[in-house]
């Protein structure tokens, strides 16, 4: 779309026109002073004439009549076996003789709803409401856990702010200062993030850790618990993927000892833990990668303000612009 002083938007057409009408300019002059054609100078003037300024909109291209539309006639027995029989198009096409499209078409056009969106027996529409997404009644109910894994910000800044090569420089002679790191076999130059957020508030308790060990994990979840009892919170459920670090005894006995239920995701399914999966995207959107970093250090002084902006500030649109501590306190009863 042109901008609204554009020659030919209709904001230039009403100059033109004017120039014409009410300055008495010849056709010629005024269309080559707006740089346009004779014939289209002469049909703006025109309408200005017959419409005044509302003739200077643009008008629709569809055409007043179409000599290849079916006949009217054609038309109310498709719709009448739709109502009647509740057929679909295939069959009211072979039983009329037309194409299936064309029938697609005139039920399109009659605003006729899909068979599935109709009762069977009776024909009367059924009222389609949106998928809703399920949510707990109250805090605590059920806690989503889950763990994000991001590349550490060598020293410097990283491939995003200085390009691949300087950026892979750097994060190479970060590992050789570091050496070997004797972590169980994980890999060097990764920070691991753990999420434990409350599904009815969306309330989030995280913790940069530098591993998903079922030690850390534990740890990780007993302090979680004691963080959510501090705001009157009680977990019954927590819902976790099926990790190593989830179905290890020392996490069991965390949630065993607080009387807490665990619940796993079906396995390749991580839509079941969507909201935790969804606060993954956030972080990455804006915390992450919101601006360039010089190191490591640097991003993460700015994950407990981002937290606390997400839980105190931010607006979220799955509690329709209330921020999640906003909830945290409509406990059962």
């Amino acid at each position: 779309m042109s901008h609204s002083n554009a020659i030919l938007a209709p904001a230039g057409r009403l100059k033109l026109a004017r120039c014409v009408v009410d300055g008495h300019w010849p056709l010629r002059r005024a269309a080559e002073r707006f740089n346009v054609s004779v014939p289209t100078a002469a049909r703006w003037v025109k309408r200005y004439v017959e419409l005044g300024e509302a003739g200077m909109q643009d008008r629709s291209s569809r055409p007043l009549s179409c000599p290849h539309r079916s006949a009217a006639r054609t038309e109310r027995r498709v719709v009448g076996l739709r109502t009647s029989k509740r057929w679909g198009p295939a069959r009211i096409a072979y039983h009329l003789h037309l194409n299936i499209s064309t029938v697609h078409r005139i039920l399109h056009r009659y605003h006729c709803p899909p068979l599935r969106f109709t009762d069977r027996s009776t024909g009367i529409r059924i009222r389609q409401e949106r998928a809703r997404r399920y949510e707990y009644a109250w805090p605590g109910e059920m806690i989503h856990v889950d763990v994000k894994k991001l590349g550490r910000i060598p020293n410097g800044g990283g491939h995003r702010s200085l390009g691949r090569v300087a950026g892979q420089a750097n994060a190479r002679a970060r590992n050789l200062a570091e050496g070997t790191r004797e972590n169980r076999g994980m890999l060097r130059g990764y920070t691991f993030i753990h999420h434990a957020v409350d599904d009815h508030s969306r309330y989030v308790y995280s913790e940069i850790l530098p591993d998903e060990t079922k030690e850390i994990a534990s740890a990780f979840m007993a302090n979680a618990i004691a963080a959510f009892a501090a705001h009157g919170v009680k977990i019954q459920r927590v819902l976790t993927d099926n990790g190593a670090c989830y179905r290890s005894k020392a996490f069991a006995q965390v949630l065993a000892d607080a009387g807490i239920s665990h619940k796993r995701t079906r396995p390749y399914r991580p839509q079941t833990n969507g909201k935790v999966e969804r606060f993954n995207r956030i972080i990455l959107e804006e915390w992450a990668y919101a601006r360039p970093y010089t190191s490591e250090a640097e991003r993460q002084a700015c994950y407990p303000d981002f937290i606390k902006h997400y839980n105190h500030t931010r607006p979220h649109t799955a509690l329709k612009g209330a921020s999640p501590a906003s909830r945290v306190n409509k406990l059962p009863g």
